[in-house]
């Protein structure tokens, strides 16, 4: 059985933390709000995740350097603008060849760095060997003993197969990819369309309008990963098309949830209020456009959802404008 840190004790973290715990590995939780430690480490319980009980055997530590020290696997499992920070605040504790699973799904503005990208930044020289574990993988339903695959992607092929044998069991089925940034690239991007999706709907469009965003939402992420070197098959897997369509469809997905409350007429910042977590998807915009600007690629829905989130267009204008722009083949895989 394997020692496991865990940083981040948010729904995705502890779902995560209940299913490696129940599998008899050791695990310990550190979360930068104590508050949180606190309450968990007595109740047993995630506020958001309502019915699950965290095991008895699971640790909580308020010591970043006790969660870091002697794993195993160290996860991080906060969200991606608090990685850097937590990477920092954990780099002193990591030891060389520390296997590091990263599930925080985002890219930095201004930099560009892919999460792990990020990680590997904040502990300089020190070799570390990085996985990025990405997936149609909602925490609510592995939460619930629910069939869930996800894929563990590293440059470090004994490293994913680690990640693989110790988080693989008959609830979770895990692949492995050697296409980092393609994985990656996906997980930040599939949640921008999640929006744009959410806002369809809020919007009243039905089934057509969102097979059509999902589609041709994957068809943007692909061109970009395909200008960036990324294998063109990891965008028709698990952590391209399969993660776009639980994230653009489910009723758990926080960016689904916010662009529907948008698509209502909520202001922006009033939705992220209203979801109550996290919401990716807006995180994601600043580096999708930097992204889209520097290969030359076409994207309009993330212009529009861009459009709509942060410069005040009107949802159902934005609509008819990407409905009516010049016609095209769909075969052109050079423009969306």
């Amino acid at each position: 059985m394997a020692k496991i840190g865990i940083l981040g004790a948010g729904t995705w973290g502890m779902a995560l933390t209940r299913m490696l715990a129940n599998e008899g590995h050791e695990t310990i939780v550190w979360s930068a709000l104590e508050q949180e430690i606190e309450t968990y480490s007595t109740t047993r319980r995630q506020p958001n995740l309502p019915g699950m009980i965290i095991p008895d055997s699971v640790q909580f530590t308020k010591e970043i350097g006790e969660a870091c020290t002697g794993r195993d696997i160290l996860l991080f499992a906060v969200p991606s603008v608090f990685v850097r920070s937590t990477a920092k605040a954990a780099a002193p504790f990591i030891p060389e060849g520390q296997i590091i699973v990263d599930v925080a799904k985002g890219i930095e503005p201004k930099s560009l760095m892919t999460m792990t990208q990020v990680i590997a930044d904040e502990m300089g020289e020190k070799n570390v060997r990085l996985v990025a574990l990405s997936g149609p993988t909602h925490a609510e339903e592995v939460a619930k003993d629910l069939p869930t695959t996800i894929v563990a992607a590293s440059h470090d092929a004994d490293a994913a197969a680690t990640v693989q044998h110790v988080f693989m069991n008959d609830v979770m089925r895990v692949y492995t990819n050697e296409d980092v940034l393609g994985v990656e690239l996906c997980g930040a991007m599939k949640n921008i369309i999640a929006l744009a999706s959410g806002a369809a709907l809020g919007l009243g469009y039905g089934d057509n309008t969102k097979a059509a965003l999902i589609t041709r939402g994957m068809h943007e992420i692909t061109l970009l990963g395909i200008a960036m070197g990324c294998d063109v098959r990891t965008f028709y897997g698990l952590a391209g098309i399969g993660d776009l369509i639980v994230t653009a469809t489910s009723e758990h997905s926080r960016n689904n949830r916010c662009g529907h409350l948008i698509g209502q007429g909520v202001k922006p910042e009033e939705a992220v209020k209203q979801v109550g977590m996290v919401v990716e998807g807006i995180n994601a915009i600043p580096a999708a456009l930097q992204l889209q600007q520097k290969y030359g690629i076409d994207m309009p829905l993330v212009d529009g959802i861009d459009a709509v989130v942060n410069h005040g267009a009107d949802p159902r204008e934005t609509v008819r404008a990407l409905m009516t722009r010049a016609p095209r083949s769909e075969l052109d895989y050079r423009k969306s």
